[in-house]
């Protein structure tokens, strides 16, 4: 989805570590921008700014501006990025230049609304299968995300890829029949456990009075001789 916000970029001519280490004792951190004519691009951009868009309700699929100074302003997405793993900042981040008349391929979160009956009535499990759904479309035509409904379902009953509305240019790309979500019954999962245990114990007992018996029999004759 497209949004008003315009971050603003530097250029930048050296790499590597030390490059890297001094952008972001400046604030600043190490970026790379892919596609359109011009090629790839290396740049600095403000942490705090990427970090808020991916924080956002569109996330990584959020088209925004990028300015860089005396060359282009440009619009782009986030298609990669790269955490601290102790300190949980935003290390470095990759962006792609968008052509707001072409269509792109984006992965947009599936979330479900309301209880099913198969849960309130008849006493199943709700179960979350797939939690993003792969379309295609125009920058313009990206949702925020999809919201099924799923308070009809009972047991047995699915929600599933091709039940979600597709509007405007959107196409659906992941499989059609793939479970978005579902409604199992409880009883049905516990049943075989419960037969394991029972029969664990009756299959050993015989074994144990068989091998009893033979030992009787054996040490009686030998009684006898005595």
């Amino acid at each position: 989805m497209r949004k008003d916000i315009t971050i603003a970029a530097e250029s930048r001519d050296s790499r590597g570590k030390n490059e890297a280490r001094r952008l972001r004792a400046n604030g600043s951190m190490p970026a790379v921008l892919y596609g359109g004519p011009d090629g790839a691009a290396a740049v600095a951009v403000s942490p705090k700014e990427v970090t808020r868009i991916l924080n956002s309700k569109t996330g990584h699929n959020t088209i925004f501006n990028l300015s860089i100074t005396g060359k282009e302003n440009t619009p782009v997405m986030i298609v990669d990025w790269q955490y601290d793993p102790i300190k949980d900042s935003l290390l470095h981040v990759d962006l792609k230049r968008i052509d707001l008349s072409q269509r792109i391929t984006v992965k947009v979160p599936v979330v479900t609304q309301g209880d099913p009956k198969g849960v309130k009535i008849q006493g199943g499990i709700h179960e979350i299968v797939t939690r993003e759904v792969e379309i295609e479309c125009l920058p313009d035509d990206i949702p925020e995300q999809f919201v099924m409904n799923v308070t009809e379902l009972m047991i047995g009953q699915s929600v599933r890829a091709a039940d979600i509305p597709m509007s405007g240019s959107m196409k659906l790309l992941s499989p059609s029949d793939a479970v978005i979500s579902h409604v199992v019954s409880l009883r049905a999962e516990e049943a075989p456990a419960a037969e394991t245990v029972v029969a664990t114990p009756a299959a050993a007992e015989p074994e144990v009075i068989k091998k009893g018996k033979k030992e009787e029999e054996a040490a009686e004759p030998a009684g006898k001789k005595k």
